[in-house]
């Protein structure tokens, strides 16, 4: 790993008084404000990291210099209207290396009218139920490992897979004496990141973005404390899209099909359908005491046809399993092991180009009641393909990727 010690130290001093500083700052704020009758929550967060690896770069950042381009904070306000109806919305902002580049959106906005324990609707931009973390990406506190297994959730896809604008139905059925079997149904469009990972794989394959559309459909069930402590459940997701921009003819038919007849840049408009997206996660968690083991698997079948290459079909899959021990009330320890494959149909999955691999170890620090500290080492295996946008970008390790990364990242956050 080469990294500048002498810039790298100015930057770990600043770190250093930002931590000093932040809970102070925070412990001075206010959560709530009445408005009437009524009253207002006001709720908060910024957490800032430090990324540093052996071989590739990661997430876009110059992890292989050390990086602190790893920031990211949120603001919501919520208030319930009445015992059945709760609006709320959330702003939110990133720098992850090129992801986000400090560009503000709405990262939820909700009107909930909650008819009955086992029926209530809600409408706006709502987050997407999937799996056991999904929609609960924004909510880094809750989380021991500062990242979840990017296997399933990947970074650079947050803001297109956190929420969708449309409609869900939800409700909780109690199960006597066999805890409550709760459901979600949706249906909505899913957002366009023009900052996230997908534009950027996909420019390292000569293609710009000029406009995505998608439409989502879906639902989870899940069955709570069938015995005390265990979570089981499925989700679905099917989101075909529409995809218009230009490409490189020269670069793309060089990263496809590793040649290309054209000896310079050759530009045309190109238009890719998904006409095919269709996601499956199963997914438990079991807490026994201070322990919490939980796993989850993931299968993804797409059908693409594009205007500019040939039909493609690809079978991706994601797992990983889980453990997490609280030593006491402020340290807990966790570790996974995370798997994706881009194609299951790949004749040789052991390839570094057909698999990324993760594992995890992590220690998360409680500072206080609003701050925490984790420090987490990551050893992967492989890199995945170029439109796996799963950490891995061609253009972000210009000479070439190697088959392993080790990595260490430090991150710490705050929330009132």
């Amino acid at each position: 790993m080469q990294l500048s010690w002498k810039v790298l130290s100015r930057e770990i001093l600043g770190f250093a008084c930002v931590l000093c500083v932040a809970p102070a700052t925070l412990n001075a704020q206010w959560d709530q404000i009445p408005i009437g009758d009524k009253t207002v929550q006001f709720h908060g967060f910024l957490t800032q990291g430090f990324a540093a690896s052996d071989q590739n770069n990661f997430l876009t950042m110059k992890t292989s210099q050390g990086s602190f381009a790893f920031t990211d904070f949120g603001f919501n306000v919520s208030s319930q209207v009445t015992s059945n109806f709760r609006v709320g919305a959330q702003m939110y902002d990133r720098n992850i290396g090129q992801l986000g580049q400090w560009h503000p959106q709405l990262d939820w906005a909700v009107a909930d009218y909650k008819f009955k324990d086992w029926f209530g609707v809600r409408a706006g931009k709502v987050k997407t139920v999937l799996g056991l973390y999904n929609d609960t990406q924004d909510m880094d506190f809750l989380h021991t490992f500062a990242l979840l297994p990017q296997s399933l959730y990947p970074t650079d896809l947050r803001a297109s897979t956190i929420a969708h604008i449309g409609v869900d139905i939800y409700g909780d059925i109690p199960v006597r004496k066999a805890g409550d079997i709760a459901y979600t149904g949706y249906v909505g469009a899913r957002p366009y990141d023009p900052y996230g990972g997908y534009p950027y794989g996909l420019s390292a394959l000569g293609m710009s973005v000029q406009k995505m559309s998608a439409r989502q459909t879906g639902g989870d069930v899940r069955w709570n404390n069938l015995v005390n402590g265990l979570i089981f459940g499925v989700s679905y997701l099917n989101q075909p899209s529409s995809l218009r921009g230009t490409a490189n003819l020269q670069v793309l038919l060089t990263a496809v099909y590793g040649y290309s007849p054209y000896s310079s840049p050759v530009y045309m408009p190109y238009q890719d359908n998904v006409t095919a997206d269709n996601r499956t996660q199963f997914y438990t968690e079991y807490k026994f005491r201070r322990l919490t083991l939980d796993g989850e698997y993931s299968r993804e079948t797409i059908f693409v046809n594009s205007t500019v290459s040939a039909s493609t079909s690809l079978d991706q899959r994601g797992w990983y399993v889980a453990a997490v021990y609280r030593i006491c009330k402020r340290l807990e320890l966790g570790t996974y092991h995370s798997r994706f494959y881009p194609d299951w149909k790949q004749a040789d999955l052991s390839l570094p180009i057909n698999h990324i691999y993760d594992q995890v170890a992590t220690a998360n620090v409680m500072l206080n009641h609003f701050w925490y500290l984790k420090l987490e080492g990551h050893f992967m295996n492989g890199y995945g393909q170029p439109y796996s946008f799963q950490g891995f970008y061609p253009q972000s390790n210009p000479d070439g990727l190697k088959p392993t990364t080790n990595m260490f990242l430090l991150r710490t956050g705050f929330y009132f």
